[in-house]
């Protein structure tokens, strides 16, 4: 058993015009990160840590500073952080790498933690083939329109994609985004798939906002939740797998 636990969370959606006090938001998920800077050797943020995220040359978009700075701290004091990029948050291009001292990762991750492997992903797109889902990929993918996006003036360029958040975040609330079966959900299904070929210990997914623990033959399957409604996160000390609450 390790000395230190590693840590992993995801789907904070800070800055969310959709969460009717912000500050309350990003102050819950510091407190949360200054009670475990002691206990942790590593934290993983699985994507969508922020509603919106966009980085122009010189701009970035306004707020989340107490997480920011905190996220700083921990990576200056030896925590190794490792931030994933999700739909909503993955047009970093150098910003927080290069000021926070973090590793980014900008596309699903094989990965040994403590002697076990891991599949780490945000979630999106694996195992999805509707036809709305691989447009939108593209989309925001695409490179010309990420630097078409880039010749917006930040104020309207930020403040579409922080519309966008909002409508697509009460879209997803309007609809049954609750886990749909062993037999349906998406990330199970690409888990199953993918360990047919593969040895992982471990599958630990974000996106759909769900709580899940499931195991398939010799692996589990988890699904981290929120953190605006469930705050929850599991950690890993080398042998044991465990999801938890922030009350």
């Amino acid at each position: 058993m390790a000395e230190k636990l590693v840590y992993f969370l995801s789907d904070a959606h800070l800055g969310s015009k959709a969460i009717k006090d912000t500050r309350a938001h990003e102050r819950r998920l510091v407190s949360f990160l200054d009670s475990i800077k002691d206990k942790a050797s590593a934290i993983y943020l699985l994507g969508d840590m922020f509603d919106f995220w966009f980085e122009y040359r010189t701009v970035v978009p306004k707020g989340h500073v107490r997480f920011l700075g905190k996220i700083a701290e921990l990576a200056d004091s030896g925590v190794e952080i490792h931030f994933f990029t999700g739909n909503h948050d993955m047009w970093t291009f150098g910003y927080l790498a290069d000021e926070l001292g973090i590793n980014v990762h900008t596309k699903p991750e094989t990965t040994d933690i403590l002697g076990k492997t891991f599949f780490l992903a945000h979630g999106d797109g694996l195992n999805d083939d509707k036809l709305s889902v691989r447009i939108i990929q593209s989309i925001f993918h695409s490179k010309l329109l990420q630097f078409l996006f880039r010749l917006l003036p930040p104020f309207i360029g930020l403040n579409f994609g922080y519309a966008w958040s909002k409508s697509n975040r009460l879209k997803h609330d309007n609809e049954d985004c609750g886990y749909m079966g062993e037999e349906n959900e998406p990330l199970v299904l690409f888990a199953k798939k993918h360990s047919e070929t593969h040895d992982v210990d471990f599958y630990l997914f974000g996106h759909r906002h769900i709580l899940l623990d499931l195991p398939i033959g010799q692996s589990r399957v988890l699904v981290l939740g929120d953190w605006f409604n469930e705050f929850s996160y599991a950690t890993f000390d080398g042998n044991e797998l465990l999801i938890h609450h922030f009350e």
